[in-house]
């Protein structure tokens, strides 16, 4: 009996066994069986192409993986191709699956991953229009960025981490010139302005003493934190990261520098992507991609038109009520005026930046708390302000965010520009406290990586017209907040930052589709907004490596202001505060999705909320 028992215990374990082993086989090399799995592996296949994106991500840190925080990304053209065959086979499982037969669940992230997909698939033919290497988010520049402020130094291996991943370098610029070169064979290289940018900025990286390099004074700073005492560990370890600066990042700078110095001789003037091969189709692809409407390049242009008229008006006449526009003087000019008296401005020195982040730190506290009037759910991370890294500044621009890692590890972090306090008037500062903080991006981001029973790509995915829509749409929403009560100037620099992003969608489709020049593109924009022209040069020269991102602000704005307006259309008397609350929570529920997915679920949430 026994000896029987036994023979079916191993029938059973070799059962189970081989059913373990087919699951495995058709999870990695086949269409999973179930959807939920699918849409994991899809997720997991990305991330795990790229280590910096795990990094980032901070989630296999949980589960005490760590190998890939030793490595850099692989950007080889091999690789490349690699990456663009999954996406197509990913598309192709996802489309196989009944959507007739899914749950609502599923069916949302369905649609919401084959939107994806299918602008991945759809842009292959332009993979190589973009610039690589740019003065506002090139790898020359982010993988500092990284390095400093996303690779985590919290014991020993973290360092060692950090020294091999430094010793990558060369062999990722080496793969980042051959795309470069493949790009170069297309008639695709950045304009004149931006290899002359980006030079000025890597000279000045590579030639700085290694002591006193970035990389090395945050390596010191952070073994310094965690090694204490240990003289002889700590001795050896900033010994390490002195020697690797010196024999593999210096060269690999080098290299990089000589290839640009060599390609500045062939660029040219024109900034425009219609130079590039079949420019007009890829602009028209990425104003698709940027905004998620089937928008044409010239309604863009006509709505940014309108609404410059629009707000113009509406600044006139706060600047009339203030006494404060002047015979024949333009809201701009007026502005431009306003903007460098005293009474707006922080000392321009080491007093006035910290006043001034002091001051950021007191407006996002107080706006997180009074997000709770139209919010319900507010995020768990919490958000810092810091100053942007100083060799970051020249180029950087005024303000950006830094979403938290999934693992908490991590805050979101709103960087400041405080590279010149004549560039930040104090009645600006308020707008951009909460379009970078709460209840902006901070909001916004955060509550997405925190979602619930959701696919993991759901928490992670941005789409920009969104994301973005709805920072511009929290500016608009502190109004209702009381944020500018009794604040005129606060209110007119909301107002101008509307504007900014209003002549945004006529810049980009003036400099893309109607072949402005730079320097007609910034003369429109000082012209209109009031702002000193070298803050209007780094925005101008922004929009010419990231064509139709600048679009997705505005546009994404709208979309948010007329799904509000048809809930409380069509609610009627049942639109209170507390509906108020739900169509955000709603809203911010979704985490990020492109605007006719937003449009469909705002109406399905208004249908629902009738029908009880």
């Amino acid at each position: 009996m026994l000896r029987t028992a036994l023979k079916w215990i191993a029938g059973l374990l070799g059962v189970a066994l081989l059913a373990a082993l087919l699951f495995l086989i058709n999870l990695i090399w086949f269409r999973p069986f179930s959807l939920n799995l699918f849409y994991e592996k899809a997720f997991l296949q990305a991330a795990l192409r790229s280590p910096e994106t795990l990094t980032s991500l901070g989630i296999a840190e949980q589960y005490g993986y760590r190998r890939h925080n030793a490595h850099l990304d692989d950007l080889s053209l091999a690789k490349e191709a690699r990456d663009l065959e999954i996406t197509r086979a990913s598309l192709h499982d996802l489309e196989a699956y009944d959507i007739a037969k899914q749950t609502a669940k599923q069916q949302l992230a369905t649609r919401i991953l084959r939107w994806y997909l299918r602008g991945q698939v759809e842009g292959q033919k332009f993979q190589h229009h973009d610039y690589p290497v740019n003065q506002m988010f090139g790898i020359q520049s982010q993988q500092l960025d990284f390095m400093i402020s996303i690779h985590q130094i919290d014991d020993r291996r973290g360092a060692e981490d950090f020294l091999l991943r430094l010793e990558e370098l060369p062999r990722k610029f080496d793969q980042l010139i051959e795309q470069l070169q493949a790009r170069e064979k297309r008639g695709v290289v950045p304009p004149r302005f931006v290899i002359e940018r980006v030079l000025t900025e890597m000279r000045a990286f590579e030639g700085k003493y290694v002591p006193e390099n970035p990389l090395c004074v945050h390596f010191g700073k952070r073994i310094n934190a965690i090694i204490g005492r240990r003289e002889t560990e700590a001795n050896y370890l900033w010994t390490s990261c002195l020697t690797v600066l010196e024999t593999h990042v210096r060269p690999a700078y080098r290299t990089l520098i000589k290839f640009f110095d060599g390609q500045l001789q062939r660029a040219t003037n024109d900034d425009g992507v219609w130079k590039l091969p079949d420019g007009d189709a890829y602009y028209a692809y990425r104003l698709r991609m940027e905004t998620s409407t089937r928008m044409t390049p010239q309604a863009v242009h006509d709505l940014g038109l309108a609404e410059v008229a629009r707000i113009d008006g509406e600044m006139r006449t706060i600047l009339a009520a203030q006494h404060e526009l002047r015979k024949g003087e333009t809201p701009a000019q007026a502005l431009a005026r306003l903007r460098k008296e005293s009474r707006f401005l922080y000392p321009n020195d080491a007093t006035g930046r910290a006043a001034a982040l002091a001051d950021y730190k007191r407006m996002i506290a107080e706006q997180l708390e009074l997000s709770r009037i139209v919010i319900g759910v507010l995020p768990k991370a919490p958000i810092e302000v810091q100053r942007v890294p100083e060799f970051r500044e020249k180029t950087a621009s005024g303000a950006y965010y830094m979403l938290p890692s999934l693992d908490g590890s991590r805050p979101g972090i709103f960087f400041a520009n405080l590279r010149d306090m004549n560039e930040v008037p104090k009645f600006q500062m308020r707008t951009l406290a909460v379009h970078e903080g709460v209840p902006g991006h901070h909001m916004q981001i955060a509550l997405a990586m925190e979602q619930q029973d959701v696919p993991t790509f759901r928490k992670a995915l941005t789409f920009n017209a969104y994301a973005e829509g709805w920072a511009l749409y929290a500016e608009w929403l502190a109004v209702e907040l009381g944020l500018y009560e009794g604040d005129p100037w606060g209110n007119l620099g909301r107002l101008q930052a509307e504007m900014f992003r209003s002549v945004r969608l006529v810049v980009d489709t003036g400099i893309h589709f109607k072949r402005w020049p730079r320097e007609q593109a910034i003369a429109y924009m000082v012209e209109k907004t009031g702002m000193a022209e070298a803050a209007v040069v780094s925005e101008v020269e922004r929009y010419v490596v990231m064509p139709g991102q600048a679009c997705s602000y505005k546009v994404g704005m709208l979309a948010l202001q007329a799904a509000r307006r048809r809930a409380q259309e069509r609610l009627g008397a049942r639109w209170d505060p507390a509906a108020e609350k739900a169509f955000h929570d709603k809203v911010l529920a979704l985490g990020s999705v492109p605007l006719e997915i937003l449009d469909e679920q705002v109406d399905a949430w208004i249908a629902a909320r009738l029908a009880h």
